[in-house]
């Protein structure tokens, strides 16, 4: 009896074993998975990055075509909300698994599509006046609907009513601004 208690351990340890072994595995495969998506977080980053870029490009070259000053504000505003996007951005990169230095050429690749959609802003002057007058409306419709679904519900989902009531005024205050300003030029 006693050998076969021994036998009968000697069984359970073994299963506890191939269990132990199974669930690293298991886990193994759930840090490759896991990583794997992370990496095409990123790639999926720059191409949302070349054409964010892209039609930043597009609204200065537009810009400067309406107007010399409009299209340096234009190229102004785009400068000063790149510089944390691009942060942001670099951020996303590093944490998605690639190195600072790769991250920062990447970046660098993504801005292209800033001077690719600047040239066809630019070019559009030539093809017709029609094409020239929708690339702004298109630019500000494609900003304002980024606005609206991601980041507006996203300041709502975190902040409590009073802060969303403030957010909301200081928002009706930029709109009402660029309607001042509008008027005044």
């Amino acid at each position: 009896k006693k050998e076969e208690k021994k036998e009968e351990k000697k069984e359970e340890k073994k299963e506890e074993k191939k269990e132990e072994k199974k669930e690293d595995g298991d886990q193994k495969d759930a840090a490759k998975e896991a990583s794997s998506e992370i990496k095409v977080a990123g790639y999926l980053n720059l191409v949302a990055d070349f054409f964010h870029n892209f039609t930043d490009g597009l609204a200065i070259g537009a810009s400067f075509l309406v107007n010399p000053t409009v299209g340096l504000i234009t190229t102004l505003t785009i400068l000063f909300h790149e510089i944390p996007h691009e942060i942001g951005d670099f951020a996303i990169l590093v944490q998605s698994g690639f190195s600072k230095w790769s991250a920062m050429l990447l970046q660098l690749s993504t801005a292209v599509g800033a001077l690719i959609g600047c040239l066809c802003g630019l070019a559009a002057h030539h093809v017709g006046a029609a094409l020239t007058t929708g690339i702004l409306p298109f630019t500000a419709g494609g900003f304002i609907y980024i606005a609206t679904t991601s980041v507006f519900p996203e300041l709502l989902e975190k902040s409590s009513p009073l802060q969303s009531v403030l957010q909301l005024l200081m928002m009706m205050l930029g709109i009402g601004l660029m309607v001042i300003i509008g008027m005044l030029e």
